[in-house]
Protein backbone atom coordinates (compact mmCIF):
# COMPACT_ATOMS: atom_id res chain seq x y z
CA UNK A 1 0.00 0.00 0.00
CA UNK A 2 1.05 3.24 -0.78
CA UNK A 3 2.00 6.30 1.30
CA UNK A 4 -0.80 8.25 2.23
CA UNK A 5 1.10 11.64 2.79
CA UNK A 6 -1.69 13.31 5.02
CA UNK A 7 1.22 15.37 6.29
CA UNK A 8 0.88 17.53 3.22
CA UNK A 9 -3.06 18.63 4.62
CA UNK A 10 -4.12 20.46 7.51
CA UNK A 11 -4.66 19.06 11.37
CA UNK A 12 -8.19 20.25 10.04
CA UNK A 13 -8.42 18.18 7.07
CA UNK A 14 -7.04 15.37 8.59
CA UNK A 15 -9.57 15.24 11.52
CA UNK A 16 -12.18 15.89 8.76
CA UNK A 17 -11.40 12.61 6.98
CA UNK A 18 -10.88 10.81 10.30
CA UNK A 19 -14.73 11.67 11.55
CA UNK A 20 -15.74 10.81 7.88
CA UNK A 21 -14.18 7.21 8.32
CA UNK A 22 -16.74 7.35 10.83
CA UNK A 23 -19.57 6.85 8.74
CA UNK A 24 -17.45 5.12 5.64
CA UNK A 25 -18.63 1.14 6.32
CA UNK A 26 -22.74 0.89 7.50
CA UNK A 27 -21.53 -1.49 10.49
CA UNK A 28 -19.85 1.74 11.75
CA UNK A 29 -23.40 3.31 11.24
CA UNK A 30 -25.28 0.91 12.58
CA UNK A 31 -23.56 1.03 15.75
CA UNK A 32 -23.34 5.02 15.98
CA UNK A 33 -27.35 4.63 15.76
CA UNK A 34 -27.86 2.67 18.04
CA UNK A 35 -25.99 3.63 20.84
CA UNK A 36 -27.48 7.13 19.98
CA UNK A 37 -30.85 5.48 20.65
CA UNK A 38 -29.78 3.35 23.63
CA UNK A 39 -27.50 5.95 25.38
CA UNK A 40 -25.06 3.50 26.09
CA UNK A 41 -24.54 -0.25 25.08
CA UNK A 42 -22.30 -3.71 26.22
CA UNK A 43 -20.58 -4.96 23.34
CA UNK A 44 -22.48 -8.55 23.54
CA UNK A 45 -25.28 -6.58 23.11
CA UNK A 46 -24.56 -5.39 19.85
CA UNK A 47 -23.96 -8.42 18.59
CA UNK A 48 -27.07 -9.19 19.27
CA UNK A 49 -28.59 -6.34 17.43
CA UNK A 50 -25.99 -7.05 14.19
CA UNK A 51 -26.26 -9.31 11.75
CA UNK A 52 -21.82 -9.67 12.74
CA UNK A 53 -19.34 -12.23 14.30
CA UNK A 54 -18.00 -10.52 17.89
CA UNK A 55 -14.94 -9.85 16.41
CA UNK A 56 -16.01 -7.95 13.74
CA UNK A 57 -17.75 -5.87 15.98
CA UNK A 58 -15.04 -5.57 18.03
CA UNK A 59 -12.84 -4.59 15.25
CA UNK A 60 -15.38 -1.32 14.46
CA UNK A 61 -15.86 -0.70 17.86
CA UNK A 62 -12.44 -0.16 17.98
CA UNK A 63 -12.06 2.09 14.82
CA UNK A 64 -14.88 4.33 16.38
CA UNK A 65 -13.06 4.40 19.50
CA UNK A 66 -9.63 5.39 17.83
CA UNK A 67 -10.89 8.33 16.58
CA UNK A 68 -12.44 9.47 19.72
CA UNK A 69 -16.32 9.30 18.64
CA UNK A 70 -16.82 6.45 21.23
CA UNK A 71 -15.92 5.90 24.92
CA UNK A 72 -15.03 2.64 27.10
CA UNK A 73 -15.58 1.67 30.29
CA UNK A 74 -14.50 -1.35 31.13
CA UNK A 75 -15.94 -3.23 33.97
CA UNK A 76 -14.54 -6.56 33.30
CA UNK A 77 -15.54 -8.82 31.89
CA UNK A 78 -17.31 -6.43 29.57
CA UNK A 79 -16.71 -3.12 27.89
CA UNK A 80 -19.79 -0.47 28.32
CA UNK A 81 -19.73 2.25 24.77
CA UNK A 82 -21.32 5.23 24.59
CA UNK A 83 -20.95 7.96 22.11
CA UNK A 84 -18.21 10.60 23.42
CA UNK A 85 -20.19 13.86 23.86
CA UNK A 86 -17.82 16.35 22.95
CA UNK A 87 -16.68 14.59 19.83
CA UNK A 88 -19.94 14.01 18.60
CA UNK A 89 -20.06 17.74 18.74
CA UNK A 90 -17.09 18.73 17.34
CA UNK A 91 -18.75 15.95 14.18
CA UNK A 92 -22.00 17.98 14.05
CA UNK A 93 -20.29 21.25 13.68
CA UNK A 94 -17.22 20.52 11.45
CA UNK A 95 -20.14 18.60 8.83
CA UNK A 96 -22.54 21.43 9.13
CA UNK A 97 -19.78 23.89 8.13
CA UNK A 98 -19.35 21.68 5.42
CA UNK A 99 -22.87 21.54 4.06
CA UNK A 100 -23.84 24.50 4.54
CA UNK A 101 -21.17 25.64 1.96
CA UNK A 102 -23.08 26.70 -1.13
CA UNK A 103 -22.50 24.87 -4.68
CA UNK A 104 -21.36 27.04 -7.25
CA UNK A 105 -24.64 26.73 -9.63
CA UNK A 106 -23.70 26.18 -13.78
CA UNK A 107 -20.18 25.20 -12.92
CA UNK A 108 -19.49 23.19 -15.57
Amino acid sequence: MGVTKTQVFTAKQNRIADLAKAFSHPARVAIIQHLLKEKSCVCGDLVDVLPLAQATVSQHLKELKQIGILRGEINPPRVCYCINEVVWRETKAIFAGIFEEEVKPDCC
